[in-house]
């Protein structure tokens, strides 16, 4: 059993010499070691030997079988290295080449326009107000009843709102504006918010008009407050956003919730007030809508006209980001052409 053992171990040696690869010493191993293998059978041969050439025989099987182990795992690790410096090799990278460009998004113009313009009112003291107190499907209660809208107002038509068929009076809503109505309810003044959200109108869409939008809209109800700290919040407003103090001009106007109302305009950014085709030759531009709370919509929330005052403000996002970056078109912010939303 002896001289069987050495013959066996030479034969393994001979055969681990030969192998080309690591296949070839997982085989050997398998012939020779594994439970099934040659030295594993010669082993359960020895209880039929006496007991002093149990002891001799065993520590020789044990002794092969080391040595064995030994040699296998040398070999392996000999191929190991040879078969990754050759793939290392075949996979080696040129780290000096120029990488591929991979194109990354970035947050489209009406969402920083909107942001800009809420850390700006932010800065001013103003607070957001939650999604649940400015939803986009409204009642008409809020959209127009609450703000003063007569019955009889055309926007209420069906050319100018877009009505839904869950209920005679549910909407889309046309305006940010129901959002004071929501803010000023069982809450008492000071109050200083902003309500950013999209609005829909049922309109033609051309360059100038969409039928589906973004407004941010503006509140602040206290005592004492006047026609002079809307101006004043506005004209700070404008001077931050476009970067420098820019003439304005505040002309009457005729909103049904404000009273008195006015319209906001700027010196035209394009020709500096000299007159050109963006603002028409008139040298000023529109940016937004505004005027001080009426006292019905005051009432109507709770709030006594004789104790405290408000003024309201509403401005469209696409208009100001239009007049910021000199676009032409409104049907740019939502055409999704990469060529246009990539100089952002």
């Amino acid at each position: 059993m002896k001289t069987q053992l050495e013959n066996i171990y030479n034969s393994a040696l001979l055969e681990i010499d030969k192998a080309s690869s690591i296949n070839d010493i997982d085989e050997i191993r398998g012939k020779y070691l594994s439970r099934k293998g040659e030295f594993n059978e010669i082993k359960k041969g020895l209880k039929n030997l006496p007991d002093e050439d149990k002891r001799t025989i065993g520590a020789l099987a044990n002794e092969i079988t080391q040595k064995l182990e030994t040699s296998l795992k040398s070999k392996y690790e000999e191929f190991y290295k040879k078969e990754l410096n050759e793939k290392l090799e075949k996979e080696r990278l040129d780290v000096t080449l120029t990488g591929k460009y991979t194109p990354t998004g970035h947050i489209h113009p009406l969402t920083s326009t909107t942001n800009e313009i809420v850390a700006i009112f932010q800065s001013l003291g103003f607070s957001v107000v939650p999604d649940e107190h400015s939803p986009e499907v409204e009642t008409e209660y809020y959209n127009f009843d609450m703000l003063n809208v007569p019955k009889d107002h055309p926007a209420r038509d069906m050319q100018d709102t877009f009505y839904t068929k869950n209920a005679p009076n549910i909407i889309l809503r046309s305006q940010t504006s129901g959002a004071q109505i929501h803010a000023m309810e069982g809450k008492n003044p000071p109050i200083r918010v902003i309500a950013p959200g999209r609005v829909y109108r049922n309109e033609n869409i051309n360059a100038r008009k969409n039928n589906f939008f973004h407004q941010i809209e503006g509140l602040y109800v206290d005592k004492d407050i006047t026609f002079g700290d809307l101006k004043g919040v506005l004209n700070e407003f404008i001077r931050i956003y476009f970067g420098a103090s820019r003439p304005t001009r505040f002309r009457s106007s005729f909103f049904p919730f404000t009273e008195p109302s006015a319209e906001v305009d700027v010196q035209c950014i394009m020709c500096e007030g000299k007159g050109c085709k963006t603002c028409s030759g008139t040298g000023w531009l529109e940016v937004l809508g505004c005027g001080m709370v009426d006292p019905n919509v005051l009432r109507g929330v709770g709030i006594d006209p004789d104790v405290y005052s408000g003024f309201a403000f509403g401005m469209g996002v696409e208009r100001l980001a239009m007049l910021k970056y000199a676009i032409d078109d409104i049907r740019l912010f939502f055409n999704n052409d990469v060529r246009f939303l990539e100089q952002f």
